[in-house]
Protein backbone atom coordinates (compact mmCIF):
# COMPACT_ATOMS: atom_id res chain seq x y z
CA UNK A 1 0.00 0.00 0.00
CA UNK A 2 1.31 3.46 -0.87
CA UNK A 3 0.94 6.47 1.41
CA UNK A 4 1.78 10.20 1.36
CA UNK A 5 5.54 9.84 0.84
CA UNK A 6 5.00 7.74 -2.29
CA UNK A 7 4.56 10.77 -4.57
CA UNK A 8 7.94 12.24 -3.65
CA UNK A 9 9.65 8.86 -3.91
CA UNK A 10 8.03 8.22 -7.30
CA UNK A 11 9.08 11.60 -8.69
CA UNK A 12 12.68 10.91 -7.71
CA UNK A 13 12.68 7.46 -9.30
CA UNK A 14 11.00 8.75 -12.48
CA UNK A 15 13.49 11.58 -12.96
CA UNK A 16 16.36 9.15 -12.33
CA UNK A 17 14.93 6.93 -15.07
CA UNK A 18 14.78 9.81 -17.58
CA UNK A 19 11.26 11.18 -17.22
CA UNK A 20 10.30 14.81 -16.53
CA UNK A 21 7.38 14.22 -14.19
CA UNK A 22 5.21 11.44 -12.79
CA UNK A 23 2.13 10.79 -10.72
CA UNK A 24 -0.05 7.98 -9.44
CA UNK A 25 -3.78 7.42 -9.38
CA UNK A 26 -6.01 4.75 -7.86
CA UNK A 27 -7.92 2.37 -10.08
CA UNK A 28 -11.62 2.93 -9.68
CA UNK A 29 -13.59 -0.29 -9.97
CA UNK A 30 -16.25 -0.78 -12.60
CA UNK A 31 -18.90 -0.52 -9.90
CA UNK A 32 -17.72 2.90 -8.69
CA UNK A 33 -19.29 6.12 -9.94
CA UNK A 34 -15.99 7.33 -11.44
CA UNK A 35 -15.43 3.98 -13.12
CA UNK A 36 -18.90 3.97 -14.65
CA UNK A 37 -18.54 7.54 -15.92
CA UNK A 38 -15.18 6.80 -17.56
CA UNK A 39 -16.45 3.56 -19.12
CA UNK A 40 -19.60 5.22 -20.48
CA UNK A 41 -17.64 8.16 -21.92
CA UNK A 42 -15.21 5.89 -23.75
CA UNK A 43 -17.98 3.58 -25.03
CA UNK A 44 -19.97 6.54 -26.34
CA UNK A 45 -16.86 7.83 -28.13
CA UNK A 46 -16.26 4.48 -29.83
CA UNK A 47 -19.94 3.96 -30.66
CA UNK A 48 -20.07 7.40 -32.30
CA UNK A 49 -17.44 6.22 -34.79
CA UNK A 50 -14.83 8.66 -33.53
CA UNK A 51 -12.12 6.00 -33.32
CA UNK A 52 -12.09 5.72 -37.10
CA UNK A 53 -10.35 2.54 -38.27
CA UNK A 54 -8.27 2.13 -35.11
CA UNK A 55 -9.60 -1.32 -34.31
CA UNK A 56 -7.29 -1.79 -31.33
CA UNK A 57 -9.34 0.83 -29.48
CA UNK A 58 -12.52 -1.18 -30.10
CA UNK A 59 -11.37 -4.53 -28.70
CA UNK A 60 -13.73 -6.17 -26.23
CA UNK A 61 -13.54 -9.07 -23.81
CA UNK A 62 -15.72 -12.17 -23.97
CA UNK A 63 -18.50 -10.32 -22.19
CA UNK A 64 -18.48 -7.59 -24.84
CA UNK A 65 -16.95 -4.93 -22.58
CA UNK A 66 -14.43 -2.59 -24.19
CA UNK A 67 -10.96 -3.45 -22.86
CA UNK A 68 -9.99 0.22 -22.58
CA UNK A 69 -13.17 1.13 -20.73
CA UNK A 70 -11.33 0.45 -17.47
CA UNK A 71 -7.99 -1.11 -16.60
CA UNK A 72 -9.65 -3.57 -14.21
CA UNK A 73 -11.48 -5.17 -17.17
CA UNK A 74 -8.25 -6.76 -18.40
CA UNK A 75 -6.39 -6.80 -15.06
CA UNK A 76 -8.68 -7.47 -12.08
CA UNK A 77 -5.67 -7.24 -9.76
CA UNK A 78 -4.96 -3.60 -10.69
CA UNK A 79 -5.25 -1.14 -7.81
CA UNK A 80 -3.26 1.88 -9.02
CA UNK A 81 -1.64 3.34 -12.13
CA UNK A 82 1.71 5.10 -12.18
CA UNK A 83 1.91 7.62 -15.03
CA UNK A 84 5.30 8.89 -16.22
CA UNK A 85 5.75 11.70 -18.75
CA UNK A 86 8.67 12.93 -20.83
CA UNK A 87 8.94 16.25 -22.64
CA UNK A 88 9.47 15.96 -26.41
CA UNK A 89 9.45 19.65 -27.35
CA UNK A 90 12.14 19.61 -30.01
CA UNK A 91 14.09 22.74 -30.83
CA UNK A 92 12.64 24.24 -34.00
CA UNK A 93 9.85 26.35 -35.48
CA UNK A 94 6.13 25.80 -35.06
CA UNK A 95 4.11 24.30 -37.89
CA UNK A 96 2.00 27.46 -38.03
CA UNK A 97 5.03 29.68 -38.67
CA UNK A 98 5.95 30.68 -42.26
CA UNK A 99 7.82 28.03 -44.23
CA UNK A 100 8.70 27.38 -47.84
CA UNK A 101 5.90 26.08 -50.06
CA UNK A 102 8.21 23.23 -51.08
CA UNK A 103 8.34 21.86 -47.53
CA UNK A 104 6.21 19.42 -45.56
CA UNK A 105 5.60 18.98 -41.86
CA UNK A 106 6.48 16.01 -39.68
CA UNK A 107 4.97 16.04 -36.18
CA UNK A 108 7.32 17.22 -33.48
CA UNK A 109 7.41 13.93 -31.58
CA UNK A 110 8.83 12.22 -34.68
CA UNK A 111 11.88 14.51 -34.82
CA UNK A 112 13.45 12.53 -32.00
CA UNK A 113 16.94 11.11 -32.19
CA UNK A 114 19.58 9.42 -30.07
CA UNK A 115 23.31 10.08 -30.26
CA UNK A 116 25.30 7.21 -31.77
CA UNK A 117 28.94 6.82 -32.75
CA UNK A 118 29.58 6.48 -36.46
CA UNK A 119 33.05 5.21 -37.46
CA UNK A 120 32.92 7.25 -40.67
CA UNK A 121 31.77 10.66 -39.48
CA UNK A 122 31.78 10.56 -35.68
CA UNK A 123 28.68 11.26 -33.64
CA UNK A 124 25.30 11.57 -35.29
CA UNK A 125 21.65 11.43 -34.28
CA UNK A 126 19.99 8.14 -35.18
CA UNK A 127 16.17 7.87 -35.31
CA UNK A 128 14.52 6.98 -32.03
CA UNK A 129 10.99 5.82 -31.33
CA UNK A 130 9.32 7.01 -28.16
CA UNK A 131 7.75 3.59 -27.61
CA UNK A 132 11.19 2.05 -27.14
CA UNK A 133 12.59 5.06 -25.29
CA UNK A 134 9.67 5.18 -22.85
CA UNK A 135 9.45 1.45 -22.23
CA UNK A 136 13.10 1.21 -21.25
CA UNK A 137 12.66 4.06 -18.77
CA UNK A 138 9.46 2.55 -17.37
CA UNK A 139 11.36 -0.68 -16.69
CA UNK A 140 13.69 1.31 -14.45
CA UNK A 141 10.80 2.69 -12.40
CA UNK A 142 9.18 -0.73 -12.37
CA UNK A 143 12.36 -2.30 -10.95
CA UNK A 144 12.35 0.26 -8.13
CA UNK A 145 8.71 -0.54 -7.39
CA UNK A 146 9.49 -4.24 -7.19
CA UNK A 147 12.46 -3.64 -4.89
CA UNK A 148 10.52 -1.42 -2.48
CA UNK A 149 7.04 -2.93 -2.59
CA UNK A 150 7.25 -6.36 -4.23
CA UNK A 151 4.01 -5.61 -6.09
CA UNK A 152 2.63 -6.99 -9.32
CA UNK A 153 3.12 -4.63 -12.28
CA UNK A 154 2.66 -4.25 -16.02
CA UNK A 155 4.22 -1.52 -18.23
CA UNK A 156 2.59 0.01 -21.29
CA UNK A 157 3.34 2.70 -23.86
CA UNK A 158 0.23 3.22 -26.00
CA UNK A 159 -0.59 -0.48 -25.89
CA UNK A 160 -2.32 -0.91 -22.55
CA UNK A 161 -6.02 -1.54 -21.88
CA UNK A 162 -6.61 1.98 -20.57
CA UNK A 163 -6.87 5.59 -21.71
CA UNK A 164 -3.50 7.05 -20.71
CA UNK A 165 -4.52 10.71 -20.70
CA UNK A 166 -7.44 10.00 -18.35
CA UNK A 167 -5.04 8.22 -15.98
CA UNK A 168 -2.58 11.11 -16.30
CA UNK A 169 -5.24 13.63 -15.29
CA UNK A 170 -6.23 11.55 -12.25
CA UNK A 171 -2.54 11.17 -11.36
CA UNK A 172 -1.96 14.92 -11.32
CA UNK A 173 0.42 14.93 -14.30
CA UNK A 174 -1.75 17.60 -15.89
CA UNK A 175 -5.28 18.42 -16.94
CA UNK A 176 -6.96 17.38 -20.18
CA UNK A 177 -7.04 20.49 -22.34
CA UNK A 178 -9.67 21.46 -24.87
CA UNK A 179 -7.34 20.03 -27.53
CA UNK A 180 -7.74 16.63 -25.79
CA UNK A 181 -4.03 16.64 -24.82
CA UNK A 182 -2.67 16.46 -21.30
CA UNK A 183 -1.34 19.91 -20.32
CA UNK A 184 1.15 20.38 -17.50
CA UNK A 185 1.39 23.90 -16.13
CA UNK A 186 5.19 23.92 -16.25
CA UNK A 187 5.88 21.67 -19.25
CA UNK A 188 2.96 22.40 -21.56
CA UNK A 189 1.40 19.66 -23.68
CA UNK A 190 4.47 18.32 -25.48
CA UNK A 191 4.31 15.18 -23.36
CA UNK A 192 4.64 11.48 -24.08
CA UNK A 193 3.00 9.18 -21.55
CA UNK A 194 3.89 5.77 -20.24
CA UNK A 195 2.05 3.83 -17.53
CA UNK A 196 2.76 1.12 -14.99
CA UNK A 197 -0.31 -0.70 -13.73
CA UNK A 198 0.31 -1.92 -10.18
CA UNK A 199 -1.34 -4.00 -7.49
CA UNK A 200 -0.51 -1.37 -4.85
CA UNK A 201 -3.53 -0.29 -2.85
CA UNK A 202 -4.10 3.39 -2.10
CA UNK A 203 -4.21 4.32 1.58
CA UNK A 204 -7.56 5.83 2.50
CA UNK A 205 -6.01 8.94 4.05
CA UNK A 206 -3.93 9.86 0.97
CA UNK A 207 -4.85 13.19 -0.62
CA UNK A 208 -4.87 12.73 -4.39
CA UNK A 209 -3.03 15.35 -6.45
CA UNK A 210 -5.29 16.40 -9.31
CA UNK A 211 -4.27 19.30 -11.57
CA UNK A 212 -6.71 22.18 -11.90
CA UNK A 213 -8.15 22.84 -15.35
CA UNK A 214 -6.54 26.08 -16.52
CA UNK A 215 -7.89 26.34 -20.09
CA UNK A 216 -10.45 28.91 -18.97
CA UNK A 217 -12.43 30.47 -21.81
CA UNK A 218 -9.67 29.90 -24.40
CA UNK A 219 -10.73 28.08 -27.57
CA UNK A 220 -7.66 28.66 -29.74
CA UNK A 221 -7.13 24.95 -30.39
CA UNK A 222 -10.73 24.33 -31.38
CA UNK A 223 -10.77 27.35 -33.66
CA UNK A 224 -7.44 26.43 -35.30
CA UNK A 225 -8.16 22.79 -36.20
CA UNK A 226 -8.29 22.70 -40.03
CA UNK A 227 -10.53 19.63 -40.23
CA UNK A 228 -12.86 20.44 -37.31
CA UNK A 229 -11.67 17.31 -35.50
CA UNK A 230 -12.19 19.02 -32.14
CA UNK A 231 -15.95 18.79 -32.10
CA UNK A 232 -16.13 20.38 -28.65
CA UNK A 233 -13.93 21.05 -25.63
CA UNK A 234 -11.95 17.86 -24.91
CA UNK A 235 -13.92 16.03 -27.60
CA UNK A 236 -11.81 14.65 -30.42
CA UNK A 237 -13.27 12.97 -33.50
CA UNK A 238 -10.15 11.03 -34.41
CA UNK A 239 -11.59 10.08 -37.80
CA UNK A 240 -11.24 13.75 -38.80
CA UNK A 241 -7.86 14.42 -37.17
CA UNK A 242 -4.91 15.04 -39.50
CA UNK A 243 -2.69 12.90 -37.27
CA UNK A 244 -5.06 9.99 -37.74
CA UNK A 245 -5.45 10.62 -41.47
CA UNK A 246 -1.71 10.76 -42.15
CA UNK A 247 -0.60 8.00 -39.78
CA UNK A 248 -3.38 5.53 -39.01
CA UNK A 249 -5.67 5.83 -42.05
CA UNK A 250 -4.97 3.23 -44.70
CA UNK A 251 -6.02 3.56 -48.31
CA UNK A 252 -7.55 6.69 -49.75
CA UNK A 253 -8.05 9.84 -47.70
CA UNK A 254 -11.45 11.41 -48.28
CA UNK A 255 -11.29 14.49 -50.51
CA UNK A 256 -13.12 16.62 -47.97
CA UNK A 257 -10.00 16.59 -45.77
CA UNK A 258 -7.22 16.94 -48.34
CA UNK A 259 -7.12 20.68 -48.82
CA UNK A 260 -7.32 21.21 -45.05
CA UNK A 261 -4.35 18.89 -44.54
CA UNK A 262 -2.08 21.55 -46.01
CA UNK A 263 1.54 20.43 -45.90
CA UNK A 264 1.20 17.88 -43.10
CA UNK A 265 2.83 14.62 -44.18
CA UNK A 266 3.07 12.86 -40.82
CA UNK A 267 0.93 13.89 -37.89
CA UNK A 268 -0.14 17.41 -36.95
CA UNK A 269 0.84 19.87 -34.22
CA UNK A 270 -1.52 22.77 -34.92
CA UNK A 271 -3.76 22.42 -31.85
CA UNK A 272 -0.64 22.39 -29.65
CA UNK A 273 1.19 25.12 -31.56
CA UNK A 274 -1.57 27.61 -30.79
CA UNK A 275 -1.90 26.66 -27.11
CA UNK A 276 -0.79 29.49 -24.78
CA UNK A 277 0.53 26.95 -22.28
CA UNK A 278 3.18 25.91 -24.81
CA UNK A 279 4.69 29.38 -25.21
CA UNK A 280 7.24 28.73 -22.48
CA UNK A 281 7.57 24.96 -22.79
CA UNK A 282 11.17 23.89 -22.14
CA UNK A 283 13.19 22.38 -24.97
CA UNK A 284 13.68 18.62 -24.71
CA UNK A 285 17.32 17.85 -23.90
CA UNK A 286 17.15 14.23 -22.79
CA UNK A 287 18.93 11.62 -24.86
CA UNK A 288 16.51 9.95 -27.27
CA UNK A 289 14.43 13.15 -27.56
CA UNK A 290 17.01 15.28 -29.39
CA UNK A 291 15.99 17.04 -32.60
CA UNK A 292 17.04 15.54 -35.91
CA UNK A 293 17.29 18.65 -38.05
CA UNK A 294 16.43 16.80 -41.26
CA UNK A 295 12.93 16.17 -39.90
CA UNK A 296 12.14 19.90 -39.46
CA UNK A 297 10.35 21.31 -42.52
CA UNK A 298 11.67 18.55 -44.83
CA UNK A 299 11.56 19.21 -48.55
CA UNK A 300 8.69 17.40 -50.24
CA UNK A 301 10.90 16.54 -53.22
CA UNK A 302 13.40 14.84 -50.92
CA UNK A 303 10.67 12.73 -49.30
CA UNK A 304 9.13 11.88 -52.67
CA UNK A 305 12.44 10.67 -54.09
CA UNK A 306 12.97 8.13 -51.31
CA UNK A 307 13.14 4.52 -52.40
CA UNK A 308 12.87 1.67 -49.89
CA UNK A 309 16.56 1.71 -48.80
CA UNK A 310 16.49 5.51 -48.33
CA UNK A 311 13.26 5.30 -46.34
CA UNK A 312 14.80 2.69 -44.05
CA UNK A 313 17.95 4.76 -43.66
CA UNK A 314 16.10 7.85 -42.51
CA UNK A 315 13.14 6.36 -40.68
CA UNK A 316 13.97 2.88 -39.38
CA UNK A 317 13.52 3.12 -35.64
CA UNK A 318 11.49 6.32 -35.99
CA UNK A 319 7.73 6.78 -35.44
CA UNK A 320 7.49 7.54 -39.17
CA UNK A 321 8.43 3.94 -39.90
CA UNK A 322 4.97 2.75 -38.83
CA UNK A 323 3.22 4.71 -41.58
CA UNK A 324 5.49 3.08 -44.21
CA UNK A 325 6.73 4.51 -47.46
CA UNK A 326 3.49 4.00 -49.40
CA UNK A 327 1.37 6.03 -47.01
CA UNK A 328 4.06 8.66 -46.56
CA UNK A 329 4.16 9.18 -50.33
CA UNK A 330 0.36 9.38 -50.43
CA UNK A 331 0.59 12.18 -47.87
CA UNK A 332 3.42 13.86 -49.76
CA UNK A 333 1.35 13.83 -52.96
CA UNK A 334 -1.49 15.64 -51.19
CA UNK A 335 0.93 18.17 -49.71
CA UNK A 336 2.42 18.76 -53.16
CA UNK A 337 -1.04 19.47 -54.50
CA UNK A 338 -1.72 21.93 -51.72
CA UNK A 339 1.59 23.70 -52.40
CA UNK A 340 0.42 24.79 -55.85
CA UNK A 341 4.02 24.42 -57.06
CA UNK A 342 4.47 23.42 -60.72
CA UNK A 343 7.90 21.98 -59.93
CA UNK A 344 6.14 18.94 -58.47
CA UNK A 345 4.20 18.10 -61.63
CA UNK A 346 6.77 15.60 -63.08
CA UNK A 347 6.83 13.59 -59.84
CA UNK A 348 3.05 13.64 -59.56
CA UNK A 349 2.64 12.59 -63.19
CA UNK A 350 4.99 9.66 -62.57
CA UNK A 351 3.01 8.61 -59.52
CA UNK A 352 -0.33 9.05 -61.32
CA UNK A 353 0.73 6.44 -63.87
CA UNK A 354 2.02 3.97 -61.29
CA UNK A 355 0.60 0.67 -60.06
CA UNK A 356 -0.26 1.90 -56.57
CA UNK A 357 -3.82 3.06 -57.17
CA UNK A 358 -4.11 4.92 -53.86
CA UNK A 359 -0.96 6.92 -54.63
CA UNK A 360 -1.99 7.35 -58.27
CA UNK A 361 -5.40 8.75 -57.33
CA UNK A 362 -3.85 11.09 -54.76
CA UNK A 363 -1.37 12.29 -57.38
CA UNK A 364 -4.13 12.95 -59.92
CA UNK A 365 -6.00 14.98 -57.33
CA UNK A 366 -2.81 16.92 -56.59
CA UNK A 367 -2.22 17.64 -60.27
CA UNK A 368 -5.73 19.06 -60.43
CA UNK A 369 -5.03 21.29 -57.42
CA UNK A 370 -1.84 22.62 -58.99
CA UNK A 371 -3.61 23.27 -62.29
CA UNK A 372 -6.25 25.28 -60.45
CA UNK A 373 -3.58 27.29 -58.65
CA UNK A 374 -1.75 28.03 -61.90
CA UNK A 375 -4.99 29.09 -63.60
CA UNK A 376 -5.79 31.49 -60.77
CA UNK A 377 -2.31 32.94 -61.12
Amino acid sequence: MWAEDFHEWLQERAIEAGFDTAGVAPVYGAESEDGQVDAARFADWVDAGRAGEMEYLKRRNEQGVLLRAGVEVAMPWARSVVVCAVNYNGEGPLSIEPAGSETGWIARYAWSGRTVENPEDGERLAPSDYHDEMLGRLRGVEAALHERYGCETKCYVDTGPLVERAAAAKAGVGWIGKNACVINQGLGSWLLLGVIVTSLEVAEDVALEVAADRCGSCTRCIDACPTDALVGPRQMDASRCISYLTIEKKGTIAEEFREAMGRQVFGCDICQDVCPWNRKSPIATREGMLTRREMVNPELGWLAAMDAPAFRRWFKGSPVERTRKKRLHRNVAIAMGNSGEERFVPQLESWSAGEDEVLAESARWALGRIAEAVEKG
